[in-house]
């Protein structure tokens, strides 16, 4: 039996936004679906409503065979009798229970027995062991955040819904936290639907992604697949494609096209534009490979000859500004930066693979 969210819905707000989905769907039981998009899009909305802590005004919420909203007959089942775990974006501890307690919170329904055995077993599951008499004041901000993440799965819970399960740690926590979760949801094997805002978050967590913007879903499908090859305009910037630029199609066959974009000719794959069509050339910094003098023969389709106009550390890699005739963005690791000595005004090649090319109709 299926065990997927399918839902179509609308929420209205006196005054304020709509929220409308079409056809959200999970997809698979030990699958990680990715709300992704900007503040205010309507992410937390989404989630709530799956949760039944939000009523829609139109639409339905099915969980496999169950029926949790569905607005023609009235129905709507409230968010104790769905079955789900759910973890806030601010955890909700509460700050006068200890964590054994507040694990076990919701739990009055099954025996004292079997309420500890839950509780022992997730502390330990999650590396809580030892912590059970502490107040939430006296944890780390990982250890908050599994202790709410150990209340939602002492439930047993038939799905997880988590809103920016990570935003409230530090980078190096956040670092440390974002495989270990990964792995643990993996473990669960039931489908989790996941709000971020995070890129980073998004490609370490996520296996579908669905990205919205002004409150409805504007491109799905596998996490790598849309930060790659955004459908439009508006989702490259969502999805922080690093270089977008103008270009025209000049030639075209065998697949691949020609793009003139600035003062440089690129080569793409795109069976489908033909010459004289305009486009929006995407790249990712991450496709973009340096190199000092020639290059060595490789597979690579364009060789630009390119300037350093800038550089600038980004964690544990470097960000190098370009000039290849229009502006093009790399990242390379600090340890290839001091290999190739780059400095600001330096000549370089860089080389982008024609498949690596992403071009969106303008």
């Amino acid at each position: 039996m299926s065990q997927d969210i399918e839902a179509s819905f609308v929420r209205k707000f006196p005054n304020g936004p709509q929220i409308q989905v079409d056809d959200l769907r999970t997809s698979g039981p030990a699958s990680t679906t990715v709300l992704f998009g900007p503040s205010g899009s309507g992410k937390t909305t989404v989630l709530r409503c799956l949760a039944g802590l939000e009523h829609p005004q139109e639409g339905s919420i099915r969980f496999g065979d169950e029926v949790w909203f569905e607005a023609e007959d009235q129905l709507f089942v409230p968010p104790q009798r769905r079955g789900i775990g759910f973890v806030p974006q601010e955890y909700a501890l509460f700050p006068h229970l200890s964590v054994a307690h507040n694990i076990g919170y919701g739990l009055n329904h099954v025996g004292r027995r079997e309420r500890q055995e839950r509780i022992e077993e997730t502390m330990a599951w999650l590396g809580l062991k030892d912590l059970e008499r502490r107040r939430p004041i006296e944890l780390s901000g990982g250890q908050r955040q599994r202790v709410a993440l150990a209340r939602a799965l002492t439930r047993r819970p038939r799905l997880l819904l988590l809103d920016e399960p990570l935003s409230a740690l530090d980078g190096p926590t956040r670092l440390r936290l974002r495989g270990e979760m990964r792995r643990l949801l993996k473990q669960l094997g039931i489908p989790t639907l996941l709000v971020t805002h995070e890129r980073t978050e998004a490609l370490a967590l996520g296996d579908q992604l669905l990205v919205m913007d002004g409150g409805r879903i504007i491109q799905r499908g596998a996490v790598h697949e849309v930060f790659s090859r955004p459908a439009n305009l508006a989702v490259a910037g969502i999805v922080a494609m690093e270089t977008v630029q103008p270009g025209r199609v000049v030639e075209s066959g065998d697949g691949l096209v020609t793009v003139v974009a600035g003062l440089s000719k690129l080569v793409a794959l795109s069976p489908h534009l033909l010459a004289g069509s305009d486009v929006y050339v995407c790249i990712r910094a991450e496709d973009v490979i340096l190199v000092k003098g020639v290059p060595a023969r490789s597979s690579p389709r364009n060789c630009l000859p390119a300037v350093v106009k800038g550089l600038a550390a980004e964690g544990s890699v470097m960000r190098i500004d370009l000039d290849v005739g229009f502006p093009l963005a790399a990242i390379i690791t600090k340890q290839a930066c001091e290999e190739l000595a780059l400095m600001s005004g330096d000549s370089v090649m860089a080389l982008v693979k024609a498949p690596q090319i992403h071009l969106i109709p303008r």
